[in-house]
């Protein structure tokens, strides 16, 4: 019994140890900063800029790099921190590049359709890039539900795009792999899009901890962990304000993602029509490279993995990818192995 009080009091005294030395941490954190990387507005229209990295010396590639992010959560995921940036990897490496900031919708945006992204603003942006720049294609790179809308641009203006690398990108929802992927399949789109008119990014996030709800009660019992270390505890406290900056989303654009490409599937079925436009993934003849990540829960390997045999291009490869969702980005991993790969992967294409 001695024994077993001698052991509580030594654990009391280390958390409390923690608690005191996580105190101090937190006193002196001061602003929480994310998206250092230096970049100059280049354009703007309504919510949404365009924003252009800053160079120090010429870019290795002669073609530009259009990145386009999802709707959900900010793109600032690309740049968390210096030594956690996929952007400052990939500027390192030589690339020039571009990323769409989509802005925070509000109530004037909430008849904003997916015709209004796509056609409207994402083919503004890569305009601007063409005349800026004085090329005919510029790359790009889209992101998780900005990979699909990337993927309807490219076959839609195939004429535009040099070559196309998706991320983690929803292509074939018909999928029951992950929850998000069952569960959107019998939501009523139009009673939440009616009712709120402009989708809360809260409600977003609470639907997202969900769907792996251990997780979040073990993130915050591992926090008392790391308090008492600066490095570790600054990245926590990074990843928590990026998943708590989550935008509203545009009622009518989410209305038409979610429910003709998560409960209709029309997309990978050569129905989906944007705008005046019905999208043929056939269109996609320029060079892809589709990377997934095996343990993505949010874009399971399962929707991923079909884009490469729906397209239209010869050139295409597959790239897989180990981890999770959000491991394909921040990860030590994706420093040394993927940004090289995507660099390579563009270099050889660059003629």
């Amino acid at each position: 019994m001695a024994q077993e009080t001698m052991n509580l009091a030594e654990e009391m005294a280390e958390v409390s140890e923690k608690l005191i030395k996580g105190y101090e941490n937190l006193k002196n954190t001061g602003e929480i900063l994310v998206a250092q990387t230096p970049k100059v507005e280049v354009w703007k229209r309504d919510k949404v800029t365009l924003y252009h990295y800053t160079r120090t010396t010429k870019p290795v590639l002669k073609t530009p790099v259009l990145i386009s992010y999802a709707l959900v959560n900010r793109q600032d995921m690309l740049d968390l921190q210096p030594d956690r940036s996929v952007v400052k990897n990939l500027l390192d490496l030589g690339l020039d590049l571009y990323i769409m900031d989509w802005g925070y919708p509000g109530p004037a945006e909430k008849y904003n359709t997916m015709d209004d992204y796509i056609n409207g603003y994402l083919n503004d942006a890569v305009d601007f890039i063409r005349e800026e720049q004085s090329v005919e294609k510029v790359n790009l790179m889209g992101i998780c539900q900005g990979g699909t809308f990337s993927a309807i641009y490219a076959a839609i203006y195939p004429e535009k795009i040099k070559n196309l690398i998706t991320l983690v990108t929803p292509i074939d929802f018909s999928t029951n792999d992950g929850l998000l992927f069952k569960w959107a399949k019998d939501m009523d789109m139009d009673t939440l899009v009616d009712g709120y008119g402009t989708v809360p990014g809260e409600f977003l996030n609470s639907g997202f901890a969900l769907l792996k709800p251990m997780a979040q009660a073990s993130k915050f019992q591992n926090l008392l962990n790391i308090m008492g270390d600066e490095d570790k505890l600054m990245n926590y406290l990074r990843m928590e304000k990026w998943i708590n900056d989550s935008p509203n989303q545009a009622g009518e654009c989410y209305r038409q993602f979610m429910k003709d490409l998560y409960q209709e599937n029309k997309l990978a079925k050569g129905e989906l029509v944007v705008g005046a436009h019905k999208v043929n993934l056939k269109n996609i003849t320029m060079p892809l490279l589709n990377i997934y990540a095996t343990e993505d829960n949010l874009v399971p390997p399962a929707s991923s993995i079909p884009f490469n045999d729906l397209v239209g291009t010869k050139d295409k490869e597959l790239y897989k990818f180990p981890g999770g969702h959000i491991g394909v980005f921040v990860g030590s991993r994706t420093q040394k192995e993927l940004g090289p790969a995507i660099e390579k992967w563009f270099a050889a294409r660059d003629k």
